[in-house]
């Protein structure tokens, strides 16, 4: 099959630079609606690929997302919401990005043709066969992450992608390939846009399904976050006052003691 980049083909829109901003924004908002419809159509690859990450994390085993660019600053942002969100170590859940840290705030150029540089980055943390492996792309073609996932087929390692062009070299290598068909931008070729908006929604999926997997949700609460500034303690006294059906004042003094709202909650249960 010849594959063909969608993400990169001529916008549906012409003459942007003379449109009315209101008008802009109506047909960029038009262009975003079609996203959510895309993620819907890839909804049973990203199933199956939640069910061995969390197999594999309740395994011991630990999550890495590698990207480029935005896919890799996407990576990133999800991977280091993790902790504060659900309370599990920061080691658990890695974002790794072509070019090293310095790359998520200032683009590195050439970075991501580096075919070397993926497995270099992953073996700086011990990437074993416990561990899952998701290569982020929207192009599919990126070689820092193609060459990634295939170092890490030779090794055992379970791979993943999230892509968003049908039939790419990215998902060709990987074992649970994610593809969102998410057509051309409004700005032809930008996949920060469409791209990465979907990109973003199916990383959203991925932790926070397999977050709740592992346990770290009660009902539909964040029982095991951490309480890094005073909105998350009212926050974590709020769940605490509810679930116990006690006072604000008592549910204060329980957090202040247990600094965790799972064990103030178990250790008033357990008097």
């Amino acid at each position: 099959m010849h594959f063909i980049k969608t993400t990169e083909q001529d916008s549906h829109y012409q003459n942007l630079e003379k449109m009315p901003v209101g008008v802009l924004l109506q047909n960029i908002n038009n262009e975003d609606k079609t996203v959510p419809f895309a993620v819907e159509r890839a909804l049973p690859q990203i199933e199956v690929l939640v069910a061995v990450i969390a197999d594999k994390m309740k395994a011991g085993g630990r999550l890495f997302y590698i990207g480029a660019g935005t896919s890799g600053r996407l990576g990133i942002v999800d991977a280091s919401e993790c902790p504060p969100t659900f309370g599990v170590p920061f080691d658990m859940v890695i974002g790794l990005i072509a070019g090293g840290d310095s790359a998520i705030r200032k683009a590195v150029e050439f970075a991501e043709d580096n075919r070397e540089q993926a497995w270099k980055d992953l073996s700086g943390y011990g990437v074993n066969d416990k561990d899952v492996v998701i290569g982020i792309a929207a192009s599919g073609t990126t070689p820092y992450v193609v060459a990634g996932l295939e170092r890490c087929n030779d090794n055992n390692i379970v791979t993943g992608c999230i892509v968003c062009n049908e039939g790419s070299p990215l998902a060709a290598v990987s074992k649970y390939p994610v593809e969102v068909i998410t057509g051309p931008e409004f700005v032809t070729g930008s996949s920060r846009m469409k791209a990465g908006t979907a990109q973003k929604l199916v990383l959203n999926m991925i932790s926070t399904a397999t977050m709740i997997q592992l346990g770290h949700i009660k009902g539909n609460k964040m029982v095991d976050m951490q309480l890094s500034n005073h909105k998350l303690v009212k926050r974590g006294i709020k769940m605490i006052t509810d679930e116990l059906n006690i006072p604000e004042e008592e549910a204060a003094i329980l957090l202040e003691k247990y600094k965790n709202v799972r064990k103030a909650i178990e250790a008033y249960a357990n008097r």
